[in-house]
């Protein structure tokens, strides 16, 4: 199976870097303990065939090559610079490489802005030396780089073997636990390995598109602590997710540079679970354990795709087959539903105690002929309602467990597993306890690109990974992302006149900017003496006068009305009005004296139904961000809740609605009517253009919004302004990332 075709619009400049023809050392060395020595090893080992130059002005020769002075007196024309000496050396360096005509340079030293403001202050001074004589950085802080298809070897890693897997790893031990991962499983090989350090010109997003391009790299793999230009690593994911698979493993979170948020969203966003769903949105397969990066690569390198997430298991023993299927549910994949013709032609060829549905239980049938069980796979994988086939058990140790005669038997299973993947466009992933020994039949599903595993929940997650990444790319070019609604002159003003007065937006110019783009809010009044009452009364109570209303204190003091007593809930007729009113005001000067209080919001109370939250925030890492969840006081408490990138998809925002656990009260619980899911993902996809209309909205908040079988009604609205002080706030919240 060939990765999906298609090409970036522009090239990396990164194919000169880390495919150059010369490489200059500076600071190597024939000291086995020091990185310039590694870096000599590491070149002459691989037989790079380019020119190596090392510079020590203390050596005419450094391990049989040649040394000068300085970069200045190389006298050929190297592309990469390995830059092994210590910080405080590095800008002047970094000066004469620029001025040699060296298009980029690794930079090993630590002693940069990790370790704080003289550290920062230096890599600043870096940077300034390497834009005004046009060089590229990899680093500082970094582990270095290899390219292995080019023999380039910087770190001297022993042992790992040319492949199609690329790695961006933020974490030298974390690249070197892959490597040692990938010698025991015989089957992974590597194209390119970079460690960003601290990305202080390249980043991510540009290492993804290099990735992306390199003909030799099948599967992308980064291992990730903070991105710095998150929407833009977005961006380019979604490009080269198309072509071939990106897996991420990210660690960490940014919970703490959100403690200053002001709304729900805000103080849900930027967690663990927002990076890990705009990932996905991407197209990026998230693995959530470090031994799954590894399994997870390699399945999708081989395998690439699912068309779904509908899986046949077929087991030679019954626990294992359990097991199985409770990883598979777990993980969000079904048990296919095998047809009766399906099941006739296993009935032929298995025992008759044999369980024919899925999963399929070959109940001792293989023992005396395992090659069975490729008959089996051949049988499920004809049939249209499976995507991916498993098999579960001891293929590969009958021979070890049973008889040995039994080994040409196996190897005629293993074959026709093989041909069986030449046919066939569904993967087929295989779990067998014996895959630590590697006998001959596992060996040769190895040697034909087959992934075997030793521990079924990395099997079940490889099958997920496929099952996301096909039905990602059905959705990919069927869909696009839809642009933003014009800005209305009568909003800016609204957006101009807050930020003047130091504030956010009352929630009736809150409501009035949903309104005026086609959201459906309830009529509303604000009221600002007992003498306005009888007049909301009469509009809003109905003709009997006592339709049940809603009273809120509007003041740009008072961020949250709930806790001040600003909230009057099911007040009906004038004189309960007239009493709310009165109490609403006394509890909100209790709450705080010097609050501005404009008046009081009377609404109708909205009808029965499921309180759900649509959020904003504008993520210094990612840019504008839609939340959507369980709505009402709990929301953090809970943190059912969806986060997708602005601007969403039809797609984004119905699979937004189907993520949440809620997703089951949304359908209708206990003889409730299920919620009209249309004009919900209408909803979403309004506030998103909303968003992309108007800069000046820093937050939103929406909740909660109740949702019927109607429709919907938005109870509360709340819209925070940018303003001065959010720069700061996204300064320390970058550097907490």
């Amino acid at each position: 199976m060939n990765p999906i075709e298609g090409h970036l619009p522009t090239r990396s400049p990164l194919h000169d870097i880390l495919a150059p023809g010369g490489i200059a050392v500076v600071g190597a060395s024939a000291d086995p303990t020091k990185r310039g020595y590694k870096a000599m090893v590491g070149l002459i080992k691989e037989g790079y065939p380019g020119d190596i130059y090392p510079v020590n002005p203390r050596a005419d020769m450094v391990l049989g090559v040649k040394a000068w002075s300085s970069v200045t007196e190389i006298p050929g024309n190297p592309e990469l610079a390995l830059i092994c000496t210590p910080a405080p050396t590095v800008p002047g360096l970094v000066a004469e490489c620029g001025r040699r005509g060296i298009k980029g340079a690794v930079i090993l030293a630590s002693g940069f802005s990790e370790i704080g403001d003289e550290g920062a202050c230096l890599e600043r001074e870096m940077l300034e030396k390497a834009r005004a004589h046009g060089i590229r950085l990899i680093g500082p802080n970094t582990s270095g780089i290899f390219n292995l298809h080019h023999r380039i070897n910087l770190l001297a890693l022993d042992n790992v073997r040319p492949g199609d897997v690329g790695i961006v790893s933020q974490s030298g031990n974390m690249l070197l636990s892959l490597a040692l991962e990938a010698q025991h499983n015989g089957q992974v090989g590597f194209s390119t390995y970079i460690g960003p350090g601290n990305q202080s010109d390249i980043g991510f997003n540009d290492y993804l598109r290099y990735l992306g391009e390199d003909h030799h790299t099948r599967v992308a793999t980064l291992y990730v602590e903070g991105f710095r230009d998150g929407r833009r690593f977005l961006d380019v994911a979604r490009e080269v997710t198309a072509m071939k698979p990106v897996v991420v493993y990210k660690s960490g979170s940014t919970e703490a540079g959100q403690k200053a948020a002001s709304s729900h969203t805000g103080a849900l966003a930027g967690s663990y679970a927002m990076t890990v769903d705009l990932l996905k949105q991407s197209g990026v397969s998230v693995v959530h354990q470090s031994d799954e990066i590894l399994p997870v690569a390699e399945g999708l390198g081989l395998l690439q795709k699912a068309r779904g997430k509908r899986v046949a298991v077929i087991a030679d023993g019954g626990g294992q087959a359990t097991i199985a299927s409770d990883r598979l549910t777990e993980a969000g994949l079904t048990l296919a539903e095998l047809s009766e013709a399906t099941r006739a032609k296993l009935r032929g060829v298995l025992f008759p105690q044999a369980s024919t549905v899925n999963p399929v239980d070959v109940a001792g049938s293989t023992d005396a002929e395992p090659s069975l069980l490729a008959t089996c796979m051949e049988i499920l994988a004809a049939d249209d309602g499976v995507d991916s086939v498993f098999l579960v058990g001891m293929f590969g140790g009958y021979s070890l467990r049973f008889a040995e005669s039994l080994l040409g038997d196996e190897m005629r299973g293993a074959e026709a597993m093989v041909d069986l993947s030449n046919a066939t466009e569904k993967p087929l992933v295989i779990y067998s306890l014996y895959a630590p020994v590697k006998p001959p039949a596992l060996r040769r599903l190895h040697e034909a690109g087959l992934p075997v595993y030793a521990s079924i929940e990395n099997a079940v997650r490889v099958l997920s990974a496929l099952g996301e990444r096909g039905q990602y790319l059905a959705q990919y070019h069927g869909e696009s992302r839809l642009g933003s609604v014009a800005p209305l002159p009568e909003i800016n003003a609204i957006f101009r006149q807050a930020k003047a007065e130091g504030r956010d937006l009352f929630e009736y110019e809150a409501k009035r900017l949903l309104r005026d783009h086609g959201i459906e809010v309830p009529l509303e009044l604000v009221v600002r003496d007992e003498a306005e009452l009888a007049e909301a009364a009469s509009r809003l109570a109905g003709d009997s006068g006592e339709t049940p209303l809603a009273m809120k204190v509007v003041s740009k003091d008072i961020l949250h009305k709930s806790d001040a007593g600003g909230v009057r809930l099911d007040v009906a007729g004038e004189s309960a009005m007239r009493e709310a009113y009165r109490g609403i005001l006394g509890a909100c000067r209790d709450h705080d004296a010097a609050a501005e209080i404009e008046g009081v919001l009377v609404t109708p109370m909205a009808q029965k139904g499921v309180e759900v939250i649509l959020g904003v925030i504008r993520d210094p890492i990612f840019g504008p961000v839609l939340m959507f969840g369980l709505g009402g006081v709990f929301v953090e408490i809970l943190e059912d809740v969806a986060f997708r990138s602005i601007p969403l998809s039809p797609h984004d925002a119905e699979s937004m609605v189907e993520q949440i656990k809620a997703r089951k009260i949304l359908g209708g619980v206990r003889g409730e009517k299920a919620v009209d899911k249309a004009a919900l993902v209408d909803l979403l996809l309004k506030v998103s253009r909303i968003v992309e209309a108007y800069p000046d909205l820093a937050e939103l908040d929406l909740n909660p919004v109740i949702v019927n079988a109607e429709g919907y009604a938005v109870v509360d609205a709340r819209v925070i302004v940018e303003r001065e002080s959010v720069p700061e706030l996204r300064r320390d919240k970058e550097a907490l990332s």
